[in-house]
C-alpha cells in the first residue's frame, strides 16, 4: 500500500512551529476521509486537522505536547486499496483546507513502516510510547516492568500515563518537594506543606508564564500613571447605550472609545507605536491594537483591531465585540492574534483601581484602564472654585524605557487623558 505523510500546517504568516496538544486517532485505527486526526495550538489559538483520505493510521511520530515545526512529518496514514482509491486528486501533493487550517499530505507510493525493534524479552512499543518514555525520561527497565492493557500485553499510550501519574506522586513528598524549575527562570528550591495542592499549569498557561518572563526580561520596563476626569464620556454613555443596543444590537462599552484615543494619540506620537530590533527602532506604519481578553478558563488572549485609525466609533465597537465573543468561544482564527502594534488592558474590568501591565512583546508599550469611580474634585467656574462629584479614572502606562523616554511616555499618555476628558458630550454614534 501507499502511504500518505501527513505533515504540520502552516497557521500563519509569522508562525514557524505548533503545539501537538492532542491526538484523536491513534495507531492501527481506520481513518475516514476528513475525519480529524489531531487538535494542535500556535501560541493561544487551537485548531483541528482532518485527514485528507481514507485508510489507516499506521504511526503517530510526534506525542501529545510536542512542539513540532511546519512541514514536518507527523503521521502516516496507509491508503486503504491501491492508489486509484486517490486518483480523483490532480497531483502526488494535496492541499487539504478548511475554516482554521491547512493540511499537506504527500503521497509517497513507498511503504514507510518504522518497527521499533523488541527488547531483549521480546517486547516491542509503538513510536508514541518511545516517544513518551524518551521525553519522560523512562528507562529500558521501567517500561519492561509496566503491565500493558493492549493485545497481548502491548503497553498503550494510557498505561505510559497512568504510570507515569504515579510515579510522580512517589516522586513528590508529603512535606517537601525537592527542585522545581520556574519557567524561564532560575532553579527556585520550593518547600511542600502538608496538604498543599500540586496543579499542571496547562498550556495556554505555559505560554503566558514564557511571554512574560521574557517581557521582562527583554525590555526595561517603567510605568507612568495619570488620573482623567471622563465625566463627560460616562454621562454621554448613559445617554446613548440603550438607543444603541436596539439599534445596533450591541452593547456600547468604554472600550470603543479607549481604543479610539489611543489610536488617535499614536498617531501623534508614533515614537510609541514601535518596535526594537537589536539597535534598530522599527516605526509601525499600521496601527493594529490588541485588546486583552479574559477567558472563562482564566487565562488570557489578545485579539488585534487591524487599523484602529481607520475605524469610527461604531466600527471599533463591532469590531471588539466580535473579537471578544469569538476569543471567549474558542472560534479566534490565526490572524486575529497576530500584528499587533499596541495593546490595551483594562483592569476596571474587575473593579482595580490601576496597574502596572507588563508590554506583550515585541511592542515597547501597552495601557492599562482602571475602574471609573465617583470622587470628590475641585473644579473651576466663573464664581471660583467649587468642589463637585466628578467620574475618574486611572490610565498607566508600561513602557520600554530602551526607546522611550518620560517625556515621549509622559506626554503620550497626557495625550490620551485629554482626548477622554474633552469628549463631546452631544457625539452621535
Amino acid at each position: 500500500m501507499a502511504d500518505f505523510k501527513i505533515i504540520m500546517p502552516k497557521m500563519g504568516e509569522s508562525v514557524q512551529e505548533a503545539i501537538i496538544t492532542r491526538w484523536l486517532k491513534q495507531p492501527g485505527e481506520v481513518v475516514e476521509e476528513d475525519d480529524v486526526l489531531l487538535e494542535i495550538a500556535t501560541d493561544k489559538v487551537d485548531s483541528e486537522i482532518p485527514s485528507p483520505v481514507a485508510g489507516i493510521l499506521s504511526e503517530i511520530l510526534f506525542p501529545e505536547g510536542a512542539k513540532v515545526p511546519v512541514g514536518e512529518v507527523i503521521a502516516i496514514i496507509n491508503l486503504e486499496g491501491s492508489a486509484a482509491e486517490i486518483s480523483n486528486k490532480s497531483s502526488d501533493e494535496i492541499n487539504v483546507s478548511s475554516k482554521e487550517h491547512q493540511v499537506n499530505a504527500v503521497l509517497t507510493g513507498v511503504p514507510d513502516e518504522k518497527h521499533i525493534k523488541s527488547t531483549s524479552s521480546g517486547r516491542f512499543y509503538s513510536p508514541l510510547v518511545k516517544s513518551i518514555a524518551r521525553k519522560e525520561n523512562i528507562t529500558l527497565e521501567e517500561l519492561e516492568s509496566l503491565k500493558g492493557t493492549g493485545r497481548n500485553g502491548r503497553v498503550k499510550k494510557e498505561d505510559i500515563l497512568s504510570y507515569l501519574k504515579e510515579r510522580s506522586k512517589k516522586i513528590v513528598p508529603a512535606v517537601e518537594k525537592e527542585t522545581l524549575k520556574n519557567i524561564g527562570s532560575p532553579q527556585v528550591k520550593i518547600s511542600l506543606m502538608p496538604g498543599d495542592e500540586i496543579i499542571e499549569m496547562d498550556r495556554i498557561r505555559k505560554m503566558i508564564a514564557e511571554h512574560m518572563v521574557l517581557s521582562k526580561q527583554t525590555s526595561a520596563h517603567v510605568t507612568n500613571f495619570i488620573e482623567a476626569d471622563v465625566t463627560s464620556l460616562v454621562l454621554w454613555r448613559e445617554k446613548v447605550k440603550d438607543e444603541f443596543l436596539k439599534r445596533e444590537k450591541q452593547k456600547l462599552t468604554f472600550m470603543p472609545v479607549f481604543i479610539e484615543a489611543v489610536a488617535k494619540a499614536l498617531k501623534e506620537y508614533p515614537g510609541v507605536n514601535a518596535s526594537v530590533d537589536g539597535d534598530k527602532i522599527i516605526i509601525r506604519k499600521n496601527i493594529n491594537i490588541g485588546i486583552a481578553v479574559a477567558l472563562p478558563t482564566g487565562n488570557l488572549i489578545v485579539p488585534v483591531i487591524r487599523n484602529a485609525d481607520q475605524k469610527n466609533l461604531l466600527g471599533l465597537t463591532a469590531e471588539m465585540n466580535r473579537l471578544a465573543e469569538e476569543a471567549r468561544s474558542n472560534k479566534l482564527e490565526p490572524d486575529d492574534i497576530q500584528g499587533g502594534t499596541f495593546t490595551i488592558t483594562n483592569f476596571g474590568t474587575f473593579r482595580n483601581t490601576a496597574g502596572t501591565p507588563v508590554i506583550n512583546q515585541p511592542q515597547v508599550a501597552i495601557l492599562a484602564t482602571g475602574m471609573i469611580e465617583k470622587k470628590p474634585a475641585v473644579i473651576e467656574t466663573p464664581t471660583g472654585d467649587a468642589i463637585a462629584i466628578r467620574h475618574k479614572m486611572v490610565l498607566s502606562l508600561s513602557y520600554d524605557h530602551r526607546i522611550i523616554d518620560g517625556a515621549l511616555g509622559g506626554a503620550f499618555l497626557r495625550h490620551i487623558a485629554d482626548i477622554l476628558e474633552s469628549f463631546d458630550m452631544n457625539r452621535e454614534i
